[in-house]
């Protein structure tokens, strides 16, 4: 993977060409309501201080990459820290919505991944949003059928699903193209390799009845395929430093930032107390987050699927700053973004005071930070 930069183009090609999905809060279980508790009557938080906002408003996806956000809500680990500041949810199918979201205000703070984070803050000039911290690592595998493809270089002529153009799986999977040397038209997905843009929700579908020959997808789609007759052939954490790179950070308006800090600040000690929860305890983290998404869907994720899973995922306070700057950095290179200042991307000033205050190491911005 190549060194990240601070500069990068102004916006995801892709981004116009897909229009930014309203919140979808449907009966199939890609979204929920607020939950009312009226044991709550004033905002208090956990350490006694009156809060300035009566509720935030926090969106997601019903993903095992979003589990900070699905176990820290399911177990009231955010509520418990935010006092009587109610928690309001939201569920999203894509980053798009989500970005649409903030900006409309119909959601304050949102889980979200790096390719939606990078596009919402250079189309608003960098005026929209900030990254205030990190929530997940890896969980992204390049998964095919074993009889069609046996080696990373049966690729070649080969059908490989992406979730959607210009997401960060389809861009890593367009750079890592490009690092072999092959040709794809970024925005056709035509060239040496046909890369064909697919939901994740139909993704396993396809592959079963064989019209794609293979997936580089999020879990749980990556296990799904697996469970579906697919073999593993390349996990994406092997292609960076130290095998990390964010597949979820958080985000937040800056409207709401400004006005509201100390809510932000409640909603991250919520955060961090969660992934020191998941990973002290991965076995009843796994069934809580599985437990959300049957609340979510309708229906929990088989043991075969759900295992291998949750085992590649790392669950961080780290933003992993370094790598979001790659990532844009391949965007770049593949034409599906223009040159832009990331800088002021990041404010992670709230989220290294609770660190250093938890006697943990402070993260960085990668120079990407406000100034």
């Amino acid at each position: 993977m190549s060194a990240p930069r601070s500069t990068v183009r102004r916006s995801l090609a892709a981004a116009a060409a897909l229009p930014l999905l309203a919140v979808v809060l449907t009966a199939c279980g890609y979204g929920s309501d607020a939950k009312d508790d009226d044991s709550k009557k004033s905002n208090v938080s956990a350490d006694g201080k009156k809060l300035s906002a009566d509720s935030v408003k926090i969106g997601y996806f019903p993903n095992l990459t979003h589990a900070t956000a699905l176990v820290g809500i399911q177990e009231g680990l955010i509520a418990k820290e935010l006092g009587g500041t109610e928690v309001k949810p939201s569920t999203f199918n894509a980053g798009p919505s989500e970005i649409e979201a903030l900006n409309a205000g119909a959601i304050d703070i949102g889980f979200i991944g790096p390719s939606p984070s990078i596009n919402g803050f250079s189309k608003s000039e960098g005026k929209s949003l900030r990254i205030v911290g990190g929530s997940a690592s890896g969980g992204v595998k390049l998964v095919v059928d074993p009889k069609k493809i046996k080696t990373l270089d049966d690729l070649k002529g080969k059908k490989i699903a992406t979730p959607q153009l210009g997401n960060t799986q389809d861009v890593a999977f367009l750079n890592w193209i490009s690092e072999k040397g092959w040709k794809v038209d970024a925005q056709s997905g035509k060239g040496d390799v046909s890369v064909v843009r697919s939901d994740n929700k139909v993704t396993p579908d396809a592959f079963k009845a064989g019209s794609l020959d293979g997936a580089w997808v999020p879990e749980p789609t990556a296990s799904k395929l697996v469970a579906e007759g697919g073999k593993v052939l390349l996990d994406e954490s092997t292609l960076w430093p130290g095998n990390k790179f964010v597949i979820t950070n958080i985000i937040v308006s800056q409207k709401f930032l400004s006005e509201h800090p100390d809510v932000v600040e409640a909603v991250l000690r919520g955060s961090v107390n969660t992934n020191a929860w998941i990973n002290a305890n991965p076995d009843k983290a796994k069934a809580s987050a599985n437990a959300a998404l049957k609340e979510l869907s309708g229906k929990e994720l088989a043991p075969e699927v759900i295992d291998p899973a949750w085992k590649s995922i790392q669950f961080t306070d780290d933003p992993l700053a370094a790598t979001l700057g790659a990532q844009a950095d391949h965007a770049v290179k593949a034409g599906l973004l223009e040159e832009t200042d990331l800088t002021g991307i990041y404010d992670l000033g709230p989220l290294n005071k609770i660190l250093k205050a938890a006697g943990k190491p402070e993260v960085s911005d990668a120079g990407l930070g406000v100034k």
